[in-house]
């Protein structure tokens, strides 16, 4: 009997998987950190013997190399990736033996990259499952925007191209099994529901409903912004990632966090924004460690810059830690936790801002005051629905755009307070007198606020 493992990584909105037999296995398109690999293998007792990447990564680092260094196994990449590294080329129709009976098969599906693979798993010669990576997804396809623009429409035609050719050799049951489109930007939209096959997929997803020109015109018009870290993750994965160091970060004191505010560095706080809020130290930055840490953190700070983080304990920089690495922030400068009271020199105090509601801005406009209010969200979500006269920059430009919100009290807002938070950390260590909205965007119209469209 077969099996496969999913390893879900919410954060990045991926997964990487562990299939195989009694004896042997394959992984498909793993994390920067492979302990957590080995140690699935090591439960499942089975000898990793392939590690197989889909394509040259765009979102995150790989930890494909350093997994068959340390395993000994054959690392299939896809012999039109252009890599600096030896590893075992794959081609359309390659086949290599998982374990008895297991038989792991290349697929070409150009369409996310050029030289996209999929992998179909067969057990005694019948299909039970589809490794798609960034090809076929939950209800859409991969983006095809990532590697060259002038090449966007031409890969979005190949996705079509490629979406097609699975679900023709493949049986409906089979389950579909992407690395991406689970919160991921390199999704070309996103999906509802965490699980699909070939037949599902066949009546639901555009790509197999929608003629070619049609599909296209409608995905390249749904395409959002690119994370900006992303122009650093394909050569990364491409020079051969070198492996990751988790050990905690050196303890940083009050004095080491303001020399490095001082020096221009970040210093990251990954507490609650509630907590932030309430109490934080002035000039730091506030991701919290159980949001999107690491696309957000990635996407703003200018790369390669020094990052100090701050939390309520260890396990919580240690997670933030790993998180990190997958996207190329490979060690904190420094790190402190406990009390905030004790990252602040003597006689200096805690700055703080307010959080409100969506009721409470109805409440300061319906007494005349004048209020800036500054949307955070993505232009897709604005164009759905905008507060009336509120001013718009999406939060991934914020930091680089902070002169432009008018004078005044901002009142920040997103869609649910994750990115507002983010936001009014910007602006406070900015000096603006800020209140952060922590409310779903759904009840400002519910409050009375007057909403705009387009």
């Amino acid at each position: 009997m077969f099996f496969v493992d999913t390893l879900e990584f919410e954060g990045l909105g991926n997964r990487s998987y562990l299939a195989g037999g009694p004896n042997g296995a394959v992984v498909i398109d793993p994390p920067r950190d492979i302990d957590q690999v080995i140690a699935a293998a090591a439960r499942r007792g089975v000898r990793i013997a392939f590690v197989a990447e889909t394509h040259v990564h765009n979102d995150y680092v790989t930890g494909g190399l350093e997994l068959a260094r340390l395993t000994g196994a054959q690392y299939l990449v896809p012999a039109g990736a252009r890599v600096s590294f030896a590893r075992t080329p794959v081609a359309d129709g390659d086949t290599v033996p998982v374990d008895a009976g297991l038989v792991l098969r290349a697929v070409a599906t150009p369409g996310h990259t050029p030289h996209h693979t999929s992998y179909a798993l067969t057990e005694g010669g019948r299909g039970v499952a589809a490794f798609t990576g960034g090809s076929l997804l939950i209800g859409t396809v991969g983006r095809p925007d990532l590697v060259e623009p002038r090449l966007t429409e031409q890969l979005a035609r190949a996705q079509h191209a490629s979406a097609h050719r699975l679900a023709k050799e493949l049986d409906d049951e089979v389950p579909v099994l992407p690395t991406h489109g689970f919160g991921s930007f390199c999704s070309s939209s996103q999906a509802e529901g965490d699980a699909t096959t070939i037949g599902r997929e066949r009546m639901s997803n555009d790509a197999l409903t929608l003629d070619v020109d049609t599909f296209v015109t409608r995905m390249l018009a749904g395409l959002e912004d690119v994370p900006a870290y992303y122009a650093h993750m394909g050569p990364a994965n491409a020079a051969g990632p070198a492996p990751v160091d988790l050990t905690p970060p050196r303890r940083a004191d009050a004095e080491e966090i303001a020399s490095r505010l001082a020096a221009g560095e970040w210093v990251v706080d990954l507490r609650s924004r509630m907590a932030f809020a309430e109490g934080h130290v002035a000039g730091t930055f506030n991701f919290e460690g159980e949001g999107k840490l690491a696309t957000y953190l990635a996407w703003l700070i200018p790369w390669g810059k020094p990052v100090t983080l701050l939390a309520d304990t260890p396990e919580q920089v240690s997670d933030a830690q790993r998180e990190l690495t997958r996207v190329g922030i490979d060690r904190p400068a420094a790190a402190a936790t406990g009390d905030p009271a004790g990252w602040v020199r003597k006689g200096e105090q805690l700055a703080s801002f307010p959080r409100a509601r969506f009721a409470d801005l109805a409440a300061v406009r319906k007494r005349g005051d004048e209020v800036l209010v500054l949307d955070v969200r993505r232009d897709s979500e604005r164009v759905g629905g905008h507060i009336d006269g509120s001013v718009h920059i999406p939060i991934h430009e914020l930091h680089g755009r902070i002169g432009e919100v008018p004078p005044g009290t901002v009142w920040v807002h997103c869609a649910g307070g994750m990115r507002a938070a983010i936001a009014a950390s910007l602006l406070d260590a900015a000096g603006r007198h800020v209140v952060a909205v922590d409310d779903d965007f759904d009840a400002a119209a519910d409050a009375g606020l007057s909403l705009a469209s387009g």
